[in-house]
């Protein structure tokens, strides 16, 4: 099965301030989420929303920068295995795109990468980890 869009991620550098304005349209917050440093929304038939904070980013990736003129967005696809995050990633900076954090397990308890598309938007693969 190939990967499956589930995620659209967005860095957020005011988490109360964004979600007061996803929450203005529509969107249902979780109550209490205003001073989280990551927040999802389920956006129905499998989707959902995540906001992250510039610091949560960083606390995994400490060279990140927020982008000067372009977009603040990630795409995020759901792998079926840890393995298969390692071959997608692989087969992706192997045919020329640029790879950002190649594939490790992160504290959260899944294994993630992060690769850009060709604008340099982040997109990021991830697989929970076996328990």
């Amino acid at each position: 099965m190939p990967p499956r869009l589930t995620v659209v991620e967005l860095v957020v550098s005011d988490m109360a301030a964004s979600l007061a304005f996803y929450r203005r349209l529509g969107l249902d917050a979780p109550p209490g989420a205003d001073q989280q440093p990551h927040v999802e929304i389920d956006l129905g038939g499998g989707m959902r929303l995540a906001l992250d904070t510039e610091d949560t980013v960083r606390s995994f990736d400490p060279h990140w920068t927020p982008p000067q003129g372009g977009p603040r967005n990630a795409l995020a696809f759901a792998c079926d295995s840890p393995a298969e995050v390692d071959d997608v990633y692989a087969s992706l900076v192997n045919a020329g795109y640029q790879g950002e954090l190649g594939p490790w397990d992160a504290a959260w308890g899944m294994r993630y990468a992060v690769v850009h598309d060709p604008d340099g938007s982040q997109v990021d693969l991830f697989a929970p980890l076996p328990q």
